[in-house]
Formats: structure tokens, C-alpha cells, sequence
């Protein structure tokens, strides 16, 4: 194993110094990740950020297609990208690892966290995992997922933080989720740990997520009462991400800390029924001083 592709020894100071809060298993890997060199050769001080509900790579009429995924993100260019809805080992997506599989096609870093893990569907087989995956261009340092409030007959759902070193010297602490679909009280309590994992003022923090709800609920108010909403600052238009056969609402959101400069967001309508979220892109400058 190349020391490029050696996965990152992460002790526990280090992560609590780094993200400040306890541990909770996620996945890190480097396949074909960006060398020293390149990190050296481009440093800039512009950076792109997604999120991706994908679906499990499954199109709204059920065909699933790893690759129609990987062509979406491929087109959007981004340094970081938060994807929701990811499998590993499910017979509806083919029992493909699929973090392992993008993590190779697009030679990105990777990070995933498995929220939901239940028994194999086939004796021999790994055990089934679903959950939110961060791929970056540049290394992963640093990993975190932090397991939310579940009620009664919900889903677990986690808050996953990266920290990236980016080109431009200075690392990016990076996160995503995935909130409740079906009840709003387990979001607005899912959404008051994500605010008290963030702290009143984050430095140099992006969130991506499918957060579920709509600008104005008191979820989003929430999350809004920490870090400051892309769209709102720079988007144009209404920003609607679900679902992509209609798009009617604007439930995907990336949130960023007050140090980070908006430069641009866009909804990517390059291929609508690649999942049933449209992705969402934002572009920030980076304070260097």
C-alpha cells in the first residue's frame, strides 16, 4: 500500500482537539486521492462544495445506475461533496459497496458513516449499512459521525464532520446529514444537536445535507442560528431540490460559517432523474488572513 493510499491513524486527542466531540465509528480511505504535489502545484484559495441525495443511485423510476451518478458529480467539479442515502451491501443496489465504488471512479478520499446497519440479506454476506458519505479531492485528516435524537419508530440519522486540508494551507471542516423525513419534532431535536455540535461561532465550517424541511421551520431556523444559508446569500431563485420530476421545495441545503465568503450556488439540472434529489453547489472565496 502506497503511503498515498495508507487510510489516515486519527488518535482520539487529536480528534476531540480537532472537532470537539466524542467518537462514534465512521470509514476513512484515500483510492487515487490528490499526491502532495498537486496540493502543492494548485493552491488557491476558491473551493467548491455539494450535496447529493443519490437515492441509493437509484433514479426515480428504480433503475439503479452507480455510474449516471458518478457522471453528475464528475460534471459539477467540486472539491467536497456531503452524499445521503448510501449503501453498502443491499440487494436493492446490487450489494455494491457503494462508497468504496465512488471513492475509485472518482479518485477521491472518502469518509462514511453507516447510521442504519442491519443483519445480511444473504448468509456469508457482510451485514447491510446506509448512511451519508463525504468524497473529497483533497485529504481527509480528520473523521467524526455523531449519531442524532431518534424517536420511537424513526430512522437513526447522524451528523458526519470532516476536516480537508485544502490547497490553500489551512484546513475546511466539512459536514453532512441526513434529518428525519416523517416527523418534525425529531427534526427540530436532531437539528438543536447539530447546533450544539457546531458551537455559536464555527471557523471555516461547511454543512451539506438533506435536511427534510423547508427555509422558515424551526429546524431550519435552528441550524440558521449558526452558520449562515447559501442560497439566501447568493442563490437565485427558489432553489427547489425535491423532487426532481416537479421540484416544488427547497429541502437540501449548504450552510457555511460566517468566515467563508458566498461566491455562487446553483441547483445542477444537468441530469434531473439521475436521483430523486437534485444536487445543490456552492462555491466559496477563503479568507487567508
Amino acid at each position: 500500500m502506497s503511503a498515498r493510499n495508507k487510510p489516515l491513524a486519527v488518535s482520539r486527542r487529536a480528534l476531540l482537539t480537532g472537532l470537539g466531540i466524542g467518537a462514534v465509528g465512521a470509514s476513512l480511505a484515500a483510492p487515487g486521492a490528490a499526491s502532495a504535489e498537486e496540493v502543492a502545484t494548485n493552491r488557491h484559495n476558491r473551493l467548491r462544495f455539494a450535496t447529493f441525495n443519490i437515492h441509493h443511485a437509484a433514479s426515480p423510476d428504480n433503475v439503479v445506475d452507480l455510474e449516471r451518478i458518478a457522471t453528475v458529480i464528475e460534471s459539477m467539479d467540486v472539491d467536497v461533496i456531503g452524499l445521503q442515502e448510501v449503501d453498502r451491501f443491499w440487494s436493492r443496489s446490487d450489494f455494491v459497496d457503494q462508497p468504496q465504488w465512488f471513492a475509485r471512479r472518482l479518485r477521491m478520499w472518502k469518509a462514511y458513516a453507516p447510521n442504519v446497519q442491519l443483519p445480511a440479506e444473504r448468509p456469508g454476506d457482510p451485514g447491510r449499512e446506509y448512511g451519508t458519505l463525504v468524497l473529497s479531492k483533497w485529504p481527509i485528516i480528520r473523521r467524526h459521525n455523531t449519531l442524532l435524537p431518534k424517536f420511537e419508530n424513526g430512522e437513526q440519522r447522524g451528523f458526519l464532520e470532516v476536516t480537508v486540508a485544502t490547497p490553500a494551507g489551512m484546513p475546511v471542516h466539512v459536514a453532512t446529514t441526513h434529518l428525519q423525513h416523517n416527523n418534525n419534532l425529531e427534526r427540530e431535536a436532531q437539528a438543536t444537536a447539530i447546533a450544539e455540535i457546531l458551537g455559536n461561532r464555527p471557523r471555516r465550517t461547511v454543512v451539506t445535507g438533506d435536511f427534510n424541511a423547508e427555509t422558515g421551520t424551526p429546524e431550519i431556523s435552528t441550524i440558521d442560528s449558526v452558520v449562515d444559508d447559501v442560497w439566501t446569500a447568493v442563490g437565485d431563485g427558489p432553489g427547489h431540490t425535491y423532487n426532481t420530476i416537479d421540484p416544488k421545495v427547497r429541502i437540501d441545503y449548504v450552510w457555511h460559517s460566517a468566515d467563508l465568503t458566498p461566491v455562487s450556488a446553483e441547483v445542477v439540472t444537468d441530469d434531473p432523474l439521475a436521483s430523486d434529489h437534485l444536487p445543490l453547489v456552492a462555491e466559496y472565496k477563503l479568507r487567508l488572513h
